[in-house]
């Protein structure tokens, strides 16, 4: 997903399926899989929670859009 980061609007996480739900300011929401639990607690815990997703997250794990 090459696109320019957005704000982060939220962050939620499915520990026992190992998924990542990021809702970004502009409304978009994606789910990505198979995201290990430690990549969510430093996502969650990063100074600069949009670098972090650009750096570790985004292109790392399989995703989908979800629909409004």
């Amino acid at each position: 997903m090459q696109t320019e980061v957005q704000t982060i609007a939220d962050i939620a996480y499915d520990a026992e399926r190992t998924k990542l739900l990021v809702r970004f300011a502009g409304g978009d929401c994606y789910v990505y899989v198979g995201v290990p639990g430690e990549v969510h607690r430093s996502f969650v815990d990063a100074p600069s929670p949009a670098g972090f997703f650009a750096d570790q997250i985004c292109d790392r794990y399989p995703y989908n859009r979800l629909e409004a």
